[in-house]
């Protein structure tokens, strides 16, 4: 494949080459005829940007592509969560079809990676990770996947979750998660031993959902990262996902709980929420805090809310954020790009020679304006591949 006439980050106008799913090489537009049959993507001039990354995703629990349904239950953590069990059933959640109804708006909308946190509990077993594998495989490697084992329902107050986490593990789920082990499980030392535990003896990473705000959550935090230090593990192995705490404390105590989180190389992600506070983008970068951006749960039984358009996330932590110069505009779409794919994999992502060919195209003038008009997307390749992009543009409920 040859994508022809495009401007790599807003750069001059180049071509790419593409052999089987790699880029084999960028050169200086009309330079470099295509092979014979090769296939072509005319660019037209278009702004290209490396795939997006939604690191921070729950694709095996949404009803997209089913008729509308009404939000229901009580509010809360404690509310959403027995909602959500009391009617994923009848929805068919998790299922193959469920899970892949979102992986393909995430395509569609040029998401080509995805860190997604699946539901685990004794209801459920591990047939939501089964099921979000099936979905990504029917997608033939267009969307390139990495789970965490998620025990929405909390861990230590079910018996037999950790066991469930174990065997997550063992079957290879890349990550297992945590969830407010204070408010959750009321047990903070003991939800994170255990979690621990399983992440010493398997070497996978952990991903800790963290909600519980102000000291609460900075004396977990703080908990988090004694032993990531006791343990000695690898930088870029634990993350915590949302640490509504980090911005709910003072800027000194902010300051000393980034800068151990950046020498420990423990990352955060964020899904942007609206009414809050969001992660303060210089300070992270400051402190050497790597941190991604995610979707979160889309159109579910949590929320109505939601696309799967990982750009859309990114305009919401920018507008949100107060970010206005061009530096740190770029830097968001860094985030939502190239620098997000480390949640995912250990290979470079970016539009250079030997990354994977994953290319979105936009009709913008450089990532700032793709990033403030949140530009819909004129092609996308993943994995090498074209995507049909008329073809994934069903109604949200068919």
């Amino acid at each position: 494949m040859v994508i022809r006439d495009v401007r790599p980050w807003g750069g001059a106008p180049a071509d790419v080459g593409v052999a089987g799913d790699r880029i084999a090489w960028v050169r200086p537009a009309g330079t470099t005829p295509p092979a014979p049959g090769a296939e072509v993507v005319e660019g037209r001039g278009l702004l290209a940007l490396p795939g997006l990354v939604n690191t921070h995703a729950h694709a095996d629990k949404s009803w997209w592509g089913l008729p509308w349904q009404s939000y229901g239950g009580e509010g809360g953590t404690q509310g959403r969560i027995a909602h959500e069990r009391a009617r994923r059933d009848e929805l068919g959640i998790p299922s193959a079809p469920v899970a892949e109804r979102v992986l393909r708006e995430y395509l569609r909308t040029g998401t080509t990676r995805v860190r997604t946190h699946v539901d685990v509990d004794l209801g459920l077993g591990l047939r939501g990770i089964e099921a979000v594998r099936e979905a990504a495989a029917a997608l033939d490697g267009a969307i390139e996947l990495t789970v965490v084992a998620f025990p929405q329902d909390g861990v230590l107050r079910r018996p037999g979750v950790l066991e469930l986490l174990d065997r997550a593990a063992r079957a290879g789920a890349e990550h297992v998660g945590g969830l407010d082990p204070a408010l959750i499980d009321r047990d903070p030392v003991g939800q994170l031993d255990g979690l621990f535990r399983i992440a010493a003896e398997h070497g996978c990473g952990l991903d800790i959902h963290l909600h519980e705000p102000g000291d609460l959550g900075a004396f977990e935090i703080n908990l988090i990262l004694d032993r990531v230090e006791r343990d000695g593990i690898a930088p870029g192995k634990v993350n915590v996902a949302h640490g509504f705490a980090v911005v709910d404390v003072d800027p000194a105590r902010r300051r000393d709980l980034l800068d151990r989180m950046g020498a420990l190389g423990v990352t955060m992600t964020t899904v942007a929420p609206v009414r809050m506070r969001q992660l303060p983008l210089a300070e992270m970068d400051a402190a050497g805090v790597r941190f991604g951006l995610g979707t979160d749960g889309i159109r579910d039984l949590w929320s109505p809310y939601g696309d799967g358009d990982l750009l859309g996330i990114a305009w919401q932590y920018a507008r949100a954020g107060g970010v206005v110069r061009d530096e740190d505009l770029r830097r968001v779409v860094e985030l939502a790009t190239r620098d997000g794919a480390a949640f995912v994999t250990d290979e470079v992502h970016d539009l250079v020679p030997g990354a994977r060919a994953d290319v979105v195209l936009l009709d913008a003038e450089n990532p700032m304006d793709a990033l403030v008009r949140r530009v819909p997307r004129a092609a996308v390749v993943a994995g090498g591949r074209a995507v049909d992009l008329a073809a994934l543009a069903a109604r949200p409920w068919e």
